[in-house]
């Protein structure tokens, strides 16, 4: 695949920037952000919304950071340094949400704005831990899902968001016009977790026209973070200025490299990789 360019030597990287929850673990959440957006070249900037106890067999526990903190990392981050592309993971709570967009609104991330945001709406763990309290799934659909750019739910968050279950195409089609009816400037329904069709089709709307980006399925346990490292790399590729489309098929071939990459840890599911990134010899500057 044709991989994002590397600023030269002493030369200041492409910034992104990640609002999200911690992987104790290492495996999602923000260290797999700013894992794949430094395997991509970028400069990822954080601002933590929560601190998960957790491990390769499940979460046991977060803590919430303060909503004016979230906040102010943003703030921070965004009136110095300057991001040119931005993601949200877990984020918890009503409050949290609330706050993240309001903030993103101020300094001109998301949806309309000049740096486009794209939402991952963590609702559960691939375990099914909880990572949002239930009350908050409505301002996911009415605060965090209109601020986006783009959102990309896997299938049991777009059941939850939508109330669709999706089983096969038509149903894919159906939940991304409500998922951009919700007010998304662009929805990505994923298929990696249709488990029966041999392809792992994801589906890209914008409220006119369907993009479709098919890969093989990758036979594997270890796919923890997919889900996180594939919106971090469609907002790094938006942070280098492609388009929608071009960054969403970017981030497909992405994912799967690092799914056909994952390695065991522990004793449960391990992570998708972006470690062989390191053997790929960098595009010409």
């Amino acid at each position: 695949m044709k991989l994002l360019p590397l600023a030269p030597d002493g030369r200041t990287p492409v910034r992104a920037l990640t609002i999200a929850g911690t992987d104790s673990g290492g495996g999602a959440g923000i260290q797999a952000d700013s894992r794949t957006m430094a395997m991509l070249g970028v400069h990822a900037c954080v601002a933590v919304a929560a601190v998960t106890v957790q491990n390769s067999v499940g979460v046991t526990g977060f803590h919430e950071i303060p909503p004016e903190i979230v906040a102010a990392q943003v703030r921070s981050v965004v009136g110095d340094i300057g991001v040119t592309g931005a993601k949200t993971g877990m984020l918890a709570s009503t409050a949290i949400i609330e706050s993240v967009a309001a903030v993103c609104t101020e300094v001109g991330i998301g949806r309309d704005q000049p740096v486009p945001l794209v939402v991952d709406p963590v609702c559960a763990s691939m375990h099914g831990d909880p990572l949002l309290h239930a009350e908050a799934l409505d301002a996911v659909r009415t605060t965090l899902v209109p601020i986006a750019s783009l959102v990309t739910p896997n299938l049991d968050e777009v059941r939850l968001i939508t109330g669709i279950d999706v089983v096969d195409d038509a149903s894919a089609r159906r939940a991304a016009e409500a998922l951009h009816g919700l007010g998304a400037q662009w929805s990505l329904v994923k298929g990696g977790h249709l488990r029966t069709s041999t392809q792992s089709t994801d589906l890209l709307f914008d409220g006119d026209t369907f993009h479709e980006f098919t890969s093989p399925r990758i036979d594997t346990g270890n796919d923890h973070g997919g889900g996180d490292t594939l919106a971090a790399s469609i907002a790094s590729a938006l942070a280098h200025g492609l388009s929608m489309p071009e960054a969403v098929a970017f981030g497909k071939q992405w994912v799967t490299r690092c799914l056909a990459a994952s390695y065991d840890l522990g004793a449960g599911h391990g992570p998708v990789s972006p470690l062989w990134r390191l053997r790929e010899s960098a595009p010409e500057d």
